[in-house]
C-alpha cells in the first residue's frame, strides 16, 4: 500500500441519503430508470438524481452497490450518494460494493440499513489518481460484461425475429403467395409452400400440424429435487440452483448437464405480457420443483421451443388465484404449430450460431465477473499494485 493511502471513515468518502417515495400507481413511463434495492424496477418521466450516480440497498436487499450512468429516481428502499467529496464516482461504487454492509442490518423483520450506522465505518482511501486507475481496471471488466449482455440481447432479438417471421407471420409463405422473393437462400425458400389453409389454430401452411407443446418436448421434471435454504447453506458450491424465475443459490452438486429450457411451474409463471417465465440454461446445474425442465424433441430443438414460448400466451393455462400454477398437464396442452422435418432442421441451423454465441458470451462474462470479484478486494485494500493488476488484466483480455 502506498504511503499516500489514508485511513478514514466511510462518511468522509461519500454521504448517503435515503431515496424517494414513488408508488407504482404514480409512475409515468419515461426515460429515467427507477432504482430499487434490487436494481431497476421500471421507468418514470421525472428524475431525482443526475447521473452518473451510485446507490446501495437500504431495505429488503442490503448493500450491493449499483452504478447508474443516466439520470435516475432512487426509491426509498435505497440509499444514494449525495456527495462524493471529490472522490472518483466509480471508485466509490466499487468501495461500497466491496463492503459487507449486511452486518449492519438494523431491521427486526425486513432487513434495513441505517446510514448513520455505516457513515462511521473505517475504510482505507487511496489518492485520486489511484482511485481512477482502480476504477479503470475494474470498469474495463464491467464494460466488457455489459457489452456481452447487450450482444446477447441482440442475438436473441434476431432469433426471435426469425422465429416470428417463419412460424407466426408465415412471411416466406406470404411472399410466395404474392409472387415476391422470400429473401431466403433458394434451397430454404423451396421448403415453404405458396398457400395457407385453415386449422383449429388459424391459417397455417399445408402439411404443417396444429399440434400441442407436449408432443414436441421431453419433460424431465421427475429428476428435480428441491433443497431447503438450510440444506443449501450446508451444500454451498459452484453449481447454479434454479427456481421458477432464476438462480437462487449455488450448491456443491448438479442434477442436469446440457442445454435445457426451464419454465416456471408455480409462483413466477407469467410475465407482464402474459407469457411464460422461461430460462434458457446450459452446463451443469440443479433445479427445484418450481420450474419445469424441458428439451425439444427432435426435430424440434430446445431453442425452437424457447422462442415459441416468446409468442404463445400462457395465461389461459394457469390455475390458482393466490398461488399461480402452470401444471405439467396444462403446459403440455399449450398450442404448437409443428412444421415438417426439413423446416425444423433448417430453422435449427439458422439459429444455432446465435445461441452458440449467446452461451459463449455468457460464459466469458462469468469468467470476467469472477476475475473482477477476485481483484476488487485486493485493489481496494492496496494489497495488489496497480501495474500488476494492469498486466494481469492485459493477459486476461
Amino acid at each position: 500500500m502506498g504511503s499516500e493511502w489514508r485511513e478514514c471513515m466511510l462518511g468522509d468518502v461519500v454521504t448517503l441519503q435515503r431515496g424517494f417515495d414513488l408508488s407504482k400507481s404514480k409512475r409515468q413511463a419515461g426515460p429515467f430508470p427507477v432504482i430499487a434495492s434490487t436494481g431497476t424496477v421500471g421507468t418514470h418521466d421525472e428524475h431525482k438524481v443526475q447521473g452518473p450516480g451510485v446507490v446501495i440497498g437500504r431495505s429488503g436487499s442490503i448493500g450491493e452497490g449499483q452504478f447508474i450512468k443516466s439520470d435516475f429516481w432512487p426509491l426509498n428502499t435505497t440509499l444514494w450518494v449525495t456527495d462524493f467529496h471529490g472522490n472518483d464516482k466509480y471508485f466509490c461504487y466499487l468501495l461500497l460494493k466491496s463492503l459487507d454492509l449486511a452486518r449492519f442490518n438494523a431491521g427486526s423483520g425486513v432487513p434495513t440499513l441505517n446510514r448513520n450506522h455505516v457513515h462511521p465505518l473505517p475504510v482505507t482511501l487511496p489518492p485520486l489518481p489511484e482511485q481512477r486507475a482502480i476504477a479503470h481496471i475494474l470498469g474495463t471488466l464491467d464494460d466488457k460484461i455489459e457489452l456481452n449482455r447487450r450482444m446477447n440481447e441482440t442475438l436473441e432479438a434476431m432469433a426471435r425475429a426469425l422465429f416470428k417471421s417463419w412460424f407466426v407471420d408465415f412471411d416466406p409463405v406470404r411472399a410466395k403467395m404474392a409472387g415476391r422473393d422470400t429473401g431466403l437462400p433458394p434451397h430454404v425458400a423451396a421448403l415453404f409452400p405458396d398457400r395457407l389453409v385453415s386449422s383449429e389454430l388459424g391459417e397455417i401452411p399445408p402439411g404443417w400440424e396444429a399440434s400441442t407443446l407436449g408432443k414436441h418436448v421431453n419433460i424431465h421434471d421427475s429428476k428435480r429435487i428441491p433443497l431447503s435454504r438450510a440444506e443449501r447453506e450446508k451444500r454451498q458450491g459452484i453449481y447454479p440452483y434454479h427456481g421458477a424465475a432464476g438462480v437462487m443459490d449455488y450448491v456443491n452438486d448438479y442434477l442436469f448437464d446440457g442445454i435445457y429450457l426451464l419454465v416456471g411451474e408455480d409462483g413466477s409463471v407469467s410475465d407482464a405480457r402474459g407469457l411464460a417465465v422461461t430460462q434458457y440454461v446450459w452446463g451443469m446445474f440443479w433445479v427445484n420443483n418450481h420450474a419445469h425442465v424441458l428439451q425439444g424433441k427432435s426435430p424440434v430443438s430446445t431453442e425452437h421451443v424457447y422462442l415459441h414460448l416468446h409468442y404463445e400466451p400462457v395465461l389461459p393455462y394457469i390455475t390458482g388465484a393466490v398461488q399461480p400454477k402452470l401444471s405439467q398437464g396444462r403446459m403440455k396442452k399449450m398450442p404448437f404449430v409443428y412444421p415438417d422435418v426439413p423446416i425444423c432442421d433448417a430453422f435449427s441451423q439458422f439459429v444455432a450460431p446465435f445461441f452458440e454465441k449467446v452461451r459463449a458470451c455468457d460464459m466469458e462474462s462469468q469468467s470476467l465477473a469472477s476475475l473482477r470479484d477476485a481483484l476488487l478486494p485486493k485493489l481496494i485494500s492496496g494489497e495488489l499494485r496497480i501495474r500488476d493488476a494492469e498486466a494481469f488484466l492485459e493477459r486476461a483480455l
